[in-house]
């Protein structure tokens, strides 16, 4: 099993600012650890540390998978998990803005706007 680092406060950081810049708000963030498959033939999973938040009825999650490696993916309902398309980030803002620009792609989409 792969050691994953943990979260840095700088990381922190820019989700947090990420998140301000969006919502125009202070976004209650979590940190979590989560085990996840690295790549889709793994067997076995690694345990990596997450940044959570929700906002309206979606829920958002950003792994760390590895030094400078991070994963995104938005969700609902346990069935209806999205991501942004591309597997992995070295950049932890564009990762972030990523994800949030699939959310509100998605929703835009959902009521018709696109």
């Amino acid at each position: 099993m792969q050691d994953v680092p943990d979260i840095s406060e700088s990381e922190t950081w820019v989700v947090k600012t990420t998140l301000q810049e969006r919502y125009k708000e202070t976004v209650e963030l979590q940190i979590a650890d989560a085990e996840i498959r690295l790549r889709p033939s793994d067997r076995e999973v690694t345990s990596c540390p997450v940044w959570y938040w929700q906002q309206n009825d979606c829920n958002f999650v950003v792994f760390k998978t590895g030094t400078r490696k991070y994963r995104s993916q938005f969700f609902y309902r346990l069935y209806q998990q999205y991501g942004t398309g591309k597997l992995d980030y070295s950049d932890i803002a564009e990762c972030v803005v990523s994800l949030l620009q699939a959310q509100a792609d998605h929703e835009a989409k959902e009521r018709g706007d696109i």
